[in-house]
């Protein structure tokens, strides 16, 4: 199950909202929204903001768990080399971001 799909679940089930509320609401069909909460499918970005939206939720939080979800299917079959490469984004993040800062 993805980090994402855990985290709208907990959101939908704690607004008492069944799936097919947030089907109708998003314009999807129920099972895409089935598929997201089990980690089966992936939705867009416009798509997360959208669900934060509908389940009043921090849009940057659902967007982080989106694109950690991302990431770890991307390097899911390079596990040997996935610590290290994390390690040189990580890098290449904190130095952006002191160019941009500075």
């Amino acid at each position: 199950m993805s980090n994402f799909g855990v985290r709208i679940r907990e959101l939908r089930e704690s607004k008492g909202l069944l799936l097919r509320q947030i089907a109708a609401s998003l314009d999807i069909d129920t099972a895409m929204i089935s598929k997201f909460e089990r980690g089966e499918r992936k939705p867009n970005r416009e798509q997360v903001i959208r669900i934060a939206r509908l389940l009043k939720a921090d849009k940057n939080e659902l967007l982080t768990l989106w694109l950690a979800d991302r990431v770890q299917y991307v390097i899911n079959d390079e596990m040997s080399f996935a610590a290290e490469a994390l390690e040189i984004v990580n890098r290449n993040i904190k130095d952006n971001a002191k160019t941009h800062i500075g």
